[in-house]
């Protein structure tokens, strides 16, 4: 199934942190934060403006992104976990 978000929402999978610390120590899932990285799966076609325009948004599929802990709404979509979040959301884009 595909998902084709609306306006300028964006579909994103979480990008998964290290299990482990800095010193070897293997934590917990109920010990590990919520990753705050993303690839972005899809966008919408853009902010509509006041006046009927349509602003492009910034981000593009494939692009890597940082977000809040809390942004976006989690769903599931083929047994996948994603977000869908507004673009305001994402806080930057990871280059390089």
């Amino acid at each position: 199934m595909n998902i084709r978000p609306l306006h300028d929402r964006i579909v994103v999978r979480r990008i998964e942190e290290e299990t482990k610390t800095a010193g070897g120590i293997l934590l917990p899932g109920s010990a590990q934060e919520k990753p705050s990285q993303g690839e972005v799966l899809a966008t919408g076609n853009g902010q509509i403006r006041d006046n009927g325009d349509t602003r492009a948004l910034d981000v593009k599929t494939g692009d890597k992104v940082l977000f809040g802990q809390y942004a976006g709404q989690t769903v599931k979509v083929d047994g996948e976990e994603l977000l869908i979040m507004k673009e305001s959301d994402v806080l930057g884009v990871l280059e390089g």
